[in-house]
């Protein structure tokens, strides 16, 4: 098959299938990032978590990403979120395998990444990655740029985009590095992370404690509300706070012109887990 032509296929299954965020990225940019991109990363991917170390034959990661709901989100730490999470995981890896038994359809050997690539949270504690990141994927496929909570920001939904990704054969022709650093550098992961993981001072993006933050989320998941949210939920980047109407950020402070708004979080947060709110 052309490969301009299966480009276009692959583009209209994600439509089709409502992956709305997809992009292509050569192997070769774990090897040699191109000078474009929008932030310098130190130390760079070892070359053990390279795609190509990983899965020899691969020639093109194709990265997908679904967007989790801000008022979902804000409603973080709880099992509503802890919900939206698992499922946003169990649609990309079920997207994912589509997508890879396409290409293998069509004659390029391919294999799907799971979303999540460790067994339990616990694991993180002591050894805090998994054997593939698939934000540094969307990074090389120029889906976002890093915010200073070392998640990747994208311009339609900030942090709040889970991403899985694709290996195949197929010679993809590739997305463009276009992005440019989107992070504002407001501080607001960093000040308000509940264990200081996220240093506010130092290099750009700074390395952010995996252990405090991996036992925190151990932590929450013992009481079935995890993950802990806070950082995505309140960075100010992303179209989909207007759509919410979320632009002021002040809406998570203690203020009672937004008292509506914390007692409906507040609600959710005191049922379907074994958290005793208050």
């Amino acid at each position: 098959m052309n490969l301009e032509k299966l480009r276009e296929n692959l583009l209209k299954k994600c439509t089709d299938s409502g992956i709305s965020i997809v992009g292509f990225a050569p192997v070769g940019r774990w090897k040699n990032p191109p000078g474009e991109l929008p932030n310098v990363l130190s130390p760079w991917i070892p070359e053990d978590f390279w795609p190509q170390s990983i899965y020899p034959e691969a020639k093109t990661v194709i990265v997908i990403g679904l967007p989790v709901s801000l008022p979902i989100v804000e409603t973080a730490p709880s099992i509503y979120y802890y919900e939206l999470y698992k499922t946003v995981n169990s649609v990309l890896d079920t997207r994912a395998y589509e997508i890879a038994i396409f290409l293998n359809e069509k004659g390029f050997g391919s294999i799907y990444l799971p979303r999540d690539g460790y067994g339990d949270i616990k694991i993180l504690i002591e050894k805090p990655f998994a054997f593939f990141s698939h934000k540094h994927a969307a990074y090389l496929a120029g889906l976002g740029s890093f915010g200073h909570n070392n998640v990747l920001l994208t311009p339609l939904y900030g942090p709040r985009v889970r991403f899985t990704s694709i290996f195949t054969s197929a010679e993809i022709r590739p997305d463009p590095i276009k992005i440019k650093d989107i992070c504002i550098h407001c501080l607001q992961c960093a000040k308000n992370c509940p264990v200081g993981a996220i240093p506010g001072k130092g290099n750009f993006p700074p390395m952010v404690d995996k252990r405090s933050c991996a036992v925190r989320s151990a932590e929450l998941r013992e009481e079935y509300r995890s993950p802990c949210g806070i950082c995505i939920k309140v960075c100010p980047v992303g179209q989909d706070r207007e759509l919410f109407g979320r632009n002021n950020i002040a809406i998570y402070s203690k203020n009672k012109k937004f008292e509506k708004y914390h007692n409906a979080w507040e609600h959710v947060r005191k049922y379907g887990s074994t958290y005793k709110y208050g």
